[in-house]
């Protein structure tokens, strides 16, 4: 069973600190393990309510953005998982390109079309 990694701001949370309800309803029907991803600073983590998150949240504030590949090896290296262990979603086309090109299996996932069932397609396939 995958790690499900998941895009914190403008995906799962909203700038404002509020909880996409209906994908944290469906990230619940897995019993996959999930670690929100998020380049924010401390100043940015209280801000959006990356403190009251219900899965551990991992950040590199900033340093570097997850749209440089080391994001995602420092990120593995951290919890000791390979890239075939983990699934990942993100709203950040060049993010997505970043996990990609070190061989991470990443959907892009447009928060303007707010595609669940793309998304739960996703997941179901490979994880």
């Amino acid at each position: 069973m995958k790690t499900i990694l998941v895009d914190a701001v403008d995906c799962f949370v909203s700038v404002d600190g509020q909880i996409f309800q209906e994908m944290h309803s469906l990230l619940q029907t897995y019993p996959n393990n999930k670690i929100i991803l998020t380049g924010a600073n401390d100043e940015q983590f209280k801000k959006f309510g990356l403190d009251k998150m219900p899965y551990e949240v991992f950040t590199l504030k900033h340093n570097p953005e997850k749209t440089d590949s080391s994001y995602y090896e420092k990120m593995l290296d951290n919890f000791g998982l390979n890239k075939e262990e983990v699934v990942y979603f993100e709203h950040n086309l060049d993010a997505v390109k970043s996990a990609q090109s070190i061989g991470v299996k990443t959907y892009f996932y447009d928060n303007d079309k707010k595609d669940l069932d793309g998304l739960k397609e996703f997941l179901d396939k490979n994880s």
